[in-house]
């Protein structure tokens, strides 16, 4: 079991992990789900995310199980002193099985090596548990909101919803 920086290669695999711990049935067998919130299948596509990974700064950290195989990732983007984290997921089917934290303690110490000050990320205001883990792990609201993109391709609000930045100085 590793933590090492994914390549072009594993953006198949990588859709297929994102597209399943948050959206569709499949989300459903995890605690990360966004089914219940948003209509659609797709949390990203193989362009999409092709285009995240080369954008100046970023990376997709990626968690392999003993057989190898990709079972969770991390997408983090270097801003200045800050970095980014987005898309934390793990296969629906092993949440809550420490990989995830892993992933967190392996972004946290990319920040340091990048010489970051903080790390933050945004959440969907009303994933209640998953705010609570994040701060859980020394991340606090900042107060600042953004709304949720209308991107009807990766999915349509079935409720009003927003982001809140989280933060963790480090």
């Amino acid at each position: 079991m590793s933590v090492t920086i994914a390549t072009i290669q594993d953006i198949p695999v990588l859709v297929s992990l994102l597209n399943s711990a948050y959206r569709g049935d499949a989300s459903k067998k995890g605690w990360t789900t966004e089914a219940d919130m948003i209509e659609g299948s797709l949390r990203t596509d193989e362009t999409s995310l092709g285009e995240l990974m080369q954008q100046p700064g970023a990376v997709i950290l990626k968690y392999t199980d003993p057989d190898n195989k990709i079972t969770g990732c991390v997408f983090l983007r270097k801003e200045d002193k800050k970095l980014y984290l987005g898309m934390l997921s793990v296969s629906p089917l092993i949440q809550a099985k420490g990989i995830g934290k892993q992933l967190m303690k392996a972004a946290e110490a990319y920040a340091a090596e990048q010489a970051c000050t903080s790390i933050y990320m945004r959440v969907i205001s009303i994933r209640h548990e998953l705010i609570a883990w994040y701060e859980r792990k020394g991340y606090y609201n900042t107060g600042i909101t953004q709304p949720f993109p209308n991107e009807p391709k990766f999915g349509i609000p079935k409720q009003p919803i927003e982001f809140i930045l989280m933060q963790k100085d480090l």
